[in-house]
């Protein structure tokens, strides 16, 4: 393809700033879509930041925390999630399911979900993807100008399921912290709700509440 000619002969640079998709389609002959979808493919993944709450948890007790994560798209919300989102049971949404790891062992277990209208046909669509990828939340979507101005969680005990149990290396039915989390933006409306499993002997959770005189 041209496009590939172009970069291989170093016409376009890294971190060159691209022509709109309407002119890069006139140019090579498609529509805006086509380029859309090329210009998904041909950004790389980068290096995910260290300064993750993770990372540092498990620095703090000499491990090494990395993670691993699998997203599909155009997953259809359940009653719950939907719920959680602010949007119509069976709307579609962006799912990723990440295992947070200790030394390589997954200590962490957390299930995203946003909602696919928010980001479709942006660079933030998959969030280990893109120019964003990594940043989390917050700084992905402020690069699509929503604002997160807050977030809710909700910690309950409950046991572990079968599939959560072997995964974490834990036994079945064992105690884990469940906790569920959502972002909300300055309009209102979540942009992202997730479900995060802990065993709760892997936890302690400590809440400091401001006191305003």
């Amino acid at each position: 393809m041209a496009a590939a000619r172009t970069i291989a002969e170093h016409v376009w640079e890294p971190r060159d700033r691209l022509s709109s998709r309407a002119q890069i389609g006139q140019e090579y002959g498609v529509g805006e879509d086509v380029v859309r979808r090329a210009q998904e493919l041909l950004i790389p993944l980068r290096e995910r930041p260290d300064g993750s709450p993770f990372r540092a948890d498990m620095k703090a007790v000499g491990r090494q925390g990395d993670r691993q994560s699998r997203t599909d798209a155009k997953v259809p919300a359940p009653a719950d999630i939907a719920a959680r989102l602010g949007i119509a049971e069976g709307n579609l949404c962006v799912r990723t399911a990440y295992e947070f790891l200790g030394n390589g062992r997954p200590v962490q277990l957390s299930t995203s979900w946003e909602p696919y209208d928010l980001t479709a046909g942006t660079l933030v669509a998959l969030p280990e993807r893109g120019p964003h990828a990594g940043e989390g939340v917050v700084n992905r979507m402020a690069a699509i100008g929503i604002t997160v101005s807050h977030a809710v969680e909700q910690p309950e005990p409950r046991q572990a399921t079968a599939e959560e149990a072997s995964i974490l290396g834990i036994r079945k039915a064992a105690l884990v912290t469940h906790i569920r989390w959502t972002y909300y933006s300055d309009q209102g409306q979540p942009p992202e709700t997730a479900d995060i499993v802990v065993p709760a002997a892997h936890c302690e959770i400590v809440y400091e509440i401001p006191i305003h005189r």
